[in-house]
């Protein structure tokens, strides 16, 4: 009899594993966005020459807690796109790749022409204006914030 029990307890144990193993995977919520970061007044120029780089311009609030720094952004339908900011270097103002960008609860910043911004290299000729294009800031542990850019031509107001 004890037997019996055992092989019964093994059968019913062994089949509950089974179909625990087969079952779906609970889905994994992904983060959505950057907790406490918001943008606004998001758009991407594009170039007067074709081939030449777009820029884009956007606004950054960030109300959360920890510090962090912006690392990265990637534009839909751009082959490359890097941070850059403008700098002296040996007495003349010039334009070039920016370090990572400090944030921490309260700031502001502000990428604008004639400072921060970002450089998008080879942008698809499918890309006109009155379109929008996806931007995705990466700031540091690898978090990402996505956001429509309002796609505009050369002579537009930046």
């Amino acid at each position: 009899m004890k037997i019996m029990k055992f092989a019964a307890t093994a059968l019913i144990a062994g089949s509950l594993s089974l179909v625990a193993c087969t079952s779906e995977p609970e889905p994994v919520a992904e983060p959505d966005g950057v907790p406490g970061l918001t943008v606004s007044n998001a758009r991407m120029v594009l170039a007067p020459v074709s081939g030449n780089p777009a820029v884009v311009y956007f606004d950054v609030d960030y109300q959360g807690e920890r510090g962090l720094s912006i690392s990265r952004a990637d534009v839909e339908g751009a082959q490359n796109a890097t941070l850059h900011a403008y700098g002296e270097w040996e007495g003349k103002m010039q334009m070039a790749e920016a370090m990572p960008i400090p944030i921490r609860k309260g700031y502001v910043v502000n990428f604008e022409p004639g400072g921060l911004h970002v450089m998008a290299f080879e942008v698809s000729p499918d890309i006109e204006p009155g379109d929008t294009a996806e931007v995705t800031i990466t700031v540091s542990g690898g978090d990402k914030h996505s956001f429509p850019a309002e796609v505009r031509a050369a002579g537009d107001e930046r």
